[in-house]
């Protein structure tokens, strides 16, 4: 049995013009379903039910969203249901295990489990109901597409803006030392500080970050790599200060 969001995305792609041999492939439904459901589009009476409502942990969902947002993709099954993967360093054990709980307390009752890969872990679980909890999902890269939240994902952001931040720096952020000379009594010294750095290539999600320490009173700056204003910057010793108390390094 598929889920309506199942049957409305296959629908979807085959109005968009794509061949039942294509739509098929890349959502692992067979053409004879895909074809039954165009002259019934009704769904059927047994048809699986959706996830009642947003997760009940809505700190941990906000973390985790910022994760998906950063590192995560959802993939069909060939019969039915989904993955969702969150790729993971290696080099941080600590954010493996948060992940980890973080799944299990968005979808309680769910396995989680990891996939070695070269040089990161793919934090993964199956379930019927992830597009409906992540509905940024959808074909294609996610920096190629539109990407924005639900009212109910940003009324959850709102709350806890921290959890957001937290997880979206966990996945394509990190936390470096910069340092400079400062002359001090007539000899020269270096100085280490602190500072936060965000990348990502889909200016939607950027933004999403930056509103977000906007609303948090983050001072940020955007700088350029290879020509492409992809880095945010938390630099300023305030605002370094309070990401290093709700966010602080990986490990």
């Amino acid at each position: 049995m598929y889920d309506v969001s199942t049957r409305k995305r296959a629908l979807a792609l085959v109005a968009q013009g794509r061949s039942l041999n294509a739509v098929s492939k890349e959502t692992g439904i067979s053409r004879a379903a895909i074809r039954s459901w165009q002259h019934r589009p009704d769904p059927p009476p047994k048809m699986a039910p959706p996830v009642p409502g947003p997760p009940t942990d809505r700190p941990a969902y906000s973390y985790l969203l910022g994760l998906y947002l950063g590192d995560g993709c959802i993939s069909a099954h060939p019969r039915s249901g989904y993955y969702l993967r969150i790729a993971c360093a290696d080099a941080w054990p600590g954010l493996i295990q948060e992940c980890r709980e973080a799944i299990t307390r968005v979808h309680p009752g769910i396995g989680v489990h990891l996939a070695k890969k070269q040089g990161c872990v793919m934090v993964t679980s199956y379930s019927r109901h992830w597009p409906l909890l992540f509905p940024q999902h959808g074909p294609g890269r996610k920096h190629e597409r539109k990407i924005a939240l639900e009212p109910w994902q940003q009324e959850i952001v709102d709350a806890h803006p921290w959890e957001f931040v937290r997880g979206l720096i966990h996945s394509d952020g990190c936390r470096i030392t910069n340092w400079t000379t400062r002359m001090i009594g007539g000899e020269r010294k270096r100085y280490e500080y602190p500072r936060y750095f965000f990348t990502n290539v889909s200016d939607d999600i950027r933004k999403l970050y930056t509103d977000t320490l906007d609303k948090l009173g983050i001072e940020w700056t955007q700088s350029a790599r290879n020509g492409c204003a992809f880095n945010i910057s938390v630099a300023r010793k305030a605002s370094v200060a309070r990401l290093e108390a709700h966010v602080g390094p990986k490990h």
